[in-house]
């Protein structure tokens, strides 16, 4: 899966609390060249992952005390923050990957069952602020994709996995796909529509792309994901 015309430097994950992600996706996503950031309460899932953890934030009000006393001694930095600040963990976790040098950044969990929180990280990483990030999470049994206007997303996927493409922040113009049952060619998604839920991947390959604003890209199989995160975004 790739973001096109653009050259990856380096990629984070990002590893929130609530509900366990996919464990199996967690680890797979690991590799040296990668920093691994628990978002507060993510480090009991990315400990439970076997990941390795560079980097804890947030404001540590649903960790473990003693898990946070674990990281401190073994040397992971720990970034802590008020309980009554301006920004959710997310988000301050997406500021530190950038800090930190990465263009490629995977969300993973961040599913708590609260309806609020779900959608403000859909919000927070479909931010214009990150319009220079490939971004991408993998909720549940699912991969969201940012695409901003000027920009693409390449996946693979099965023959007939549903695609839901969601515009964001207003309208999305000159939308093309390739590789759908139900093509647009240049067309506009306004804003509240529901014109882009349940398209289907003809074959295993598929491109969505556009002229402006932003859409997240909804589909299953994030297994799939993992064999080409870190290729050009």
């Amino acid at each position: 899966m790739s973001n096109q015309n653009e050259v990856s430097s380096r990629a984070a994950i990002i590893v929130m609390g609530g509900v366990a992600p996919d464990l199996g996706l967690a680890t797979a996503l690991d590799r040296n060249d990668v920093i691994v950031i628990a978002a507060d309460s993510g480090a009991v899932h990315a400990q439970s992952a076997g990941l390795s953890i560079d980097i804890a934030v947030g404001d540590f009000d649903s960790i473990p005390p003693l898990l946070l006393q674990e990281l401190e001694r073994a040397g992971v930095r720990v970034e802590r923050h008020p309980v009554a600040k301006d920004a959710t963990d997310l988000e301050l976790a997406i500021e530190v990957a950038i800090r930190e040098g990465a263009d490629v950044i995977t969300v993973v969990g961040g599913h708590g069952g609260r309806v609020d929180q779900s959608f403000a990280n859909a919000f927070v990483i479909a931010s214009p602020a990150y319009a220079h990030i490939s971004m991408h999470a993998i909720l549940d049994s699912a991969l969201v994709s940012v695409v901003h206007g000027g920009g693409g997303v390449t996946f693979v996927g099965a023959p007939g996995d549903v695609v839901t493409i969601l515009p964001l922040h207003g309208d999305a113009t000159g939308l093309r796909t390739v590789g759908l049952e139900y093509p647009l060619r240049g067309e506009t998604l306004t804003a509240g529509t529901t014109r882009g839920v349940s398209n289907v991947l003809l074959d295993r390959e598929a491109t969505v792309s556009l002229e402006s604003g932003t859409v997240l890209v909804v589909r299953p199989g994030p297994e799939l994901f993992v064999k080409e995160i870190g290729e050009s975004k």
